[in-house]
């Protein structure tokens, strides 16, 4: 888009050029058409009219050029050269060399003093004046050739410049929709391991049931029915409450359904102790306080008192996790 607009700016400059008036250089010959209009004449039959450079110079020498030629008394054979200046001039039509103009070539015939001489000079700057009109009608289709040319460079250039975006706005797309993808196939990953994570703790309770179930039916009718499933279930709270490994199963559970709780839990209390850890997760698997005094192996009173100085330790927390945090009690 510079290089048109600066291919413009030159076309324009260069227009200006031709109808800028660089008339100037007359005024001496100007004078002598009063005094001594020969010698006008023959001074402005010394200018190659091919070489004028604009539209302003042709008409004033036409103008001076048939006035020199009146005031000579001199027989003007066309009124082509006075034409050049009755059109230039007649953009005004009240201006003084518009109505000399018209004046000339109004007495045109009453300049009967015909001279061969001057009627050739006259016939040679009328093949001039064509030459000229078709070196302008050139520089006008060179200049309208170039403007198409610009333009249509700045038209490639632009719509260039509209695909290169289009197409880096379509590469920002398809990597927004790659990222969205590999996020949504991220969720889903968390979501299938969740559901696999549950779906094991689901098993194991219900495993747990049926071992209890299974205890009972084989027991059931005997003395030792209830001492059998009290052992039972005290043989499966002390596996919960000893083995690190069924705890990390629930920590890692929790941590998965609360939106990553227990990794809150420690970072906003680094310094928590392991029984006040193990509480809040229980706290968090929305255990009660008989099973939390059960796996904890303390009564229920301490579980009170610790679940109180615990949620204390909460509340004074200044984090952006403490809501969630405290959502436990």
């Amino acid at each position: 888009m510079r290089i048109l607009f600066y291919g413009i700016l030159l076309m324009l400059i260069s227009g200006c050029s031709c109808v800028i008036s660089s008339a100037h250089g007359f005024e001496d010959t100007e004078k002598l058409i009063d005094t001594d209009p020969e010698e006008a004449f023959r001074q402005l039959n010394a200018y190659d009219v091919t070489e004028f450079e604009d539209s302003a110079t042709m008409a004033r020498w036409a103008l001076l050029y048939s006035e020199a030629m009146a005031a000579s008394r001199l027989w003007i054979p066309t009124d082509t050269i006075i034409n050049i200046a009755i059109d230039y001039y007649g953009r005004n039509p009240r201006s003084t060399d518009y109505l000399k103009a018209c004046s000339i070539r109004a007495e045109m015939e009453a300049y009967a003093t015909k001279d061969d001489l001057a009627t050739a000079l006259y016939r040679q700057k009328e093949k001039e004046f064509f030459l000229y009109k078709e070196r302008t009608r050139r520089q006008n289709l060179v200049f309208a050739t170039l403007f198409v040319v610009l333009l249509a460079g700045g038209v490639i250039i632009y719509q260039r410049q509209r695909l290169r975006i289009k197409s880096t706005q379509n590469e920002t797309l398809i990597s927004e929709a790659s990222h969205l993808r590999e996020a949504m196939l991220k969720q889903q990953s968390d979501y299938s391991r969740l559901e696999c994570k549950l779906s094991g703790v689901l098993e194991k309770r219900f495993r747990l049931i049926d071992e209890l179930c299974e205890t009972y039916y084989q027991s059931k009718g005997t003395a030792g029915e209830r001492k059998m499933i009290a052992e039972k279930v005290k043989s499966q709270i002390e596996a919960l409450r000893t083995e690190d490994g069924l705890f990390r199963e629930m920590e890692l559970t929790v941590n998965d359904s609360l939106c990553g709780f227990t990794d809150h839990l420690r970072e906003a209390l680094p310094d928590i102790k392991a029984d006040d850890y193990r509480l809040a997760v229980y706290l968090a698997a929305n255990l009660s306080n008989r099973t939390i005094a059960l796996l904890l192996g303390e009564s229920i009173e301490v579980v009170y008192k610790r679940k109180s100085r615990l949620k204390g330790r909460i509340a004074a927390l200044d984090s952006r996790r403490k809501e969630q945090l405290m959502s436990i009690f």
